[in-house]
């Protein structure tokens, strides 16, 4: 008892002490480091497995859509021919568009009264496209009350040997075929289709009932009568995922594909997926190393359950990897000196002047080491914002050259069936018409959200980025704005150009948000080799506590940008009389943007859509 008052006296403190406590400190900083980066990463990690759940969502619908459609295609004419149905099939181009569809095909159902007159027009059919007459019989051979024979399959030179089959023979499905023809109702298979299954790889399909032209469908018996046969759709679920698993931009993420409604549980379920292979099992849950996300996917009433996993070093970049260390380390010596400062205050006077003075020097090193560390940590911020700024630029960009071409070729697609249907099917040209102005109003909001990333604009140079913008603010608030542009043209660098566009949207937000402004002027001055940009207003002026206020970084961020420029910034306000913002950077006679020599880039080249 005694020696432990001794040790922690004021009169002779313990050096020792401070060791565990430093340490202490610098393990609690390395788990909540460690722990901040693991949830930002689950978090980043549960982003990208919704967005990919949400991607083979939409090719399941855009499949969906095919099968439907195709079923649209028999109310034009009745009956299809094979030639009509062949040209259909061919114009989805399955290949480029749908590649996950192995085959579309038309059973058609017929009585054994009108069994030879249809053998007879589908060889006739045949025999005038060339093909040859004798091949198509029904298949397996005999007679029976009623028949659903696969009459059309496309690609038929792959699926040639399906041709004939009835559907009726096979047990499995006649109870689903006698559903679909009177629910009419979409079906959807989860038994593999062998012709295109293997190890890993599972194929499988849709059918939808076709009915009369014109018929009604009410009720059952409407729907009995008015029975023509089905269509269905086979594809591949490994194509159908690959895709979306090839676009996720982390490597090595693992995904299984679970049919739960084979089973009551996941143990149950049928695997249809599996990018890992057999290679080895997924990783539990628990496990430190791995993250996993587990996101139910709808496959038209079936429950299917997608498992997304992934290594946790795949998310980590360098610096995450290290930072828990480093903060340990940085915890563990401030720690250590505080106490060391601590032993020192409460020695004796002669060891507190000595090491005072060896305290001095430490302080001066580490204020040297501080300077240091801001200098960095400001490096590092503009590297941040100019990795930002880059990766709002390649966005946009991408947005603008994949989507945005996407949806102007879906545009002219729409816009020609519009055209087509306008004067013989005004059912399906209003559709046609309504689906135009939602893709409309869909390139609009692209095109507002290419602007919100990185206008355009800044490629044409500052003066252009600066116009527009005031335009927009114009014509967003309706608060009269003057520019004044001196210099028409300007060699300043993307990056200096962007960081001025920046500073510009952020003054002008802040004068709509706070200033209570009827009037705004903007001036744009080259002097010397000095370009500035003053934004002034006639609002109410900034407070005297204002620019300190907590939460509030707009004119933090303003003059940290100047700063990384090398420039300068200033603010003058007066209560009741407007602020006035001023920035200023040195040029470098850096090159002049890409628009003026050289050829057109990429985005310009797809001009039209914006």
């Amino acid at each position: 008892m005694k020696t432990t008052i001794k040790a922690f006296s004021t009169a002779r403190p313990a050096l020792w002490v401070g060791l565990p406590f430093s340490l202490a400190v610098g393990m609690v900083l390395y788990l909540a480091t460690a722990n901040s980066i693991e949830t930002d990463s689950r978090a980043r990690f549960a982003g990208l497995a919704q967005n990919a759940r949400n991607n083979i969502n939409a090719r399941i619908k855009s499949y969906t859509d095919v099968l439907r459609g195709t079923v649209s295609v028999f109310q034009i004419s009745e009956p299809l021919t094979r030639r009509q149905f062949h040209g259909y099939v061919n114009g989805l181009g399955l290949a480029r568009n749908f590649p996950a569809i192995e085959s579309i095909n038309f059973a058609q159902m017929l009585q054994d009264a009108d069994r030879e007159a249809f053998l007879q027009r589908v060889r006739k059919e045949r025999a005038a496209d060339g093909a040859e007459a004798e091949e198509f019989s029904i298949k397996p051979p005999g007679r029976r009350p009623s028949y659903t024979v696969v009459t059309f399959a496309e690609p038929e030179e792959r699926w040639a040997a399906t041709l004939g089959y009835d559907l009726l023979t096979n047990p499995l499905i006649v109870g689903t075929l006698g559903e679909l023809r009177d629910t009419g109702k979409l079906f959807t298979s989860g038994l593999p289709i062998s012709f295109i299954s293997g190890p890993n790889r599972t194929g499988l399909g849709m059918r939808l009932p076709v009915y009369r032209p014109h018929a009604p469908t009410a009720t059952v018996a409407q729907r009995r009568a008015a029975y023509l046969g089905t269509v269905g759709i086979a594809f591949s679920v490994h194509k159908l995922v690959q895709g979306v698993i090839d676009e996720v931009p982390i490597k090595n993420v693992r995904m299984m594909l679970i049919d739960n409604a084979m089973g009551p549980d996941k143990l149950s379920g049928r695997v249809l997926f599996d990018s890992g292979g057999d290679a080895s099992p997924l990783p539990s849950l628990l496990a430190p190393k791995h993250f996993n996300a587990t996101l139910p996917i709808d496959f038209n009433g079936r429950q299917w359950d997608a498992t997304f996993t992934v290594s946790a070093n795949e998310l980590y970049t360098g610096f995450e990897e290290f930072a828990p260390w480093l903060a340990m380390m940085a915890g563990s010596v401030s720690s250590m000196l505080l106490y060391a400062l601590f032993h020192a205050l409460t020695s004796s006077r002669r060891r507190a002047i000595k090491m005072a003075k060896g305290m001095t020097r430490e302080l001066r090193d580490s204020q040297a080491k501080l300077q240091l560390s801001h200098q960095n940590l400001r490096r590092l911020a503009a590297h941040a914002d100019q990795i930002k700024e880059g990766e709002r630029k390649r966005i946009a960009r991408e947005i603008h050259d994949d989507l945005g071409q996407n949806l102007l070729a879906l545009r002219i697609e729409a816009d020609m069936l519009s055209s087509r249907t306008r004067e013989r099917h005004p059912r399906l040209h209003a559709r046609a018409r309504s689906t135009l102005q939602q893709i409309d109003a869909t390139i609009k909001s692209v095109r507002q959200i290419i602007n919100d990333l990185r206008p355009n604009v800044l490629d044409l140079g500052l003066s252009a980025a600066v116009e527009w913008q005031i335009a927009e603010f114009k014509r967003r608030t309706g608060i009269a704005c003057e520019l004044i542009d001196e210099p028409k043209e300007v060699a300043l660098g993307d990056h200096a150009a962007t960081a001025f566009f920046r500073i510009l949207q952020e003054s002008l937000s802040n004068i709509v948000r706070h200033a209570q402004a009827t009037r705004v002027r903007v001036e744009l001055k080259l002097s010397g080799n000095r370009l500035s940009m003053t934004v002034s207003d006639n609002g109410i002026g900034l407070q005297a506590n204002e620019r300190a206020k907590v939460g509030s970084f707009g004119l933090v961020g303003i003059e940290e940008r100047i700063s990384i420029l090398g420039g300068s910034f200033s603010i003058a306000s007066d209560a009741g009389e407007g602020t006035t913002v001023c920035v200023s950077v040195p040029l470098h006679n850096e090159p002049a943007r890409g628009h003026a020599t050289g050829a057109p880039s990429k985005t310009e080249s797809h001009a039209a859509f914006v």
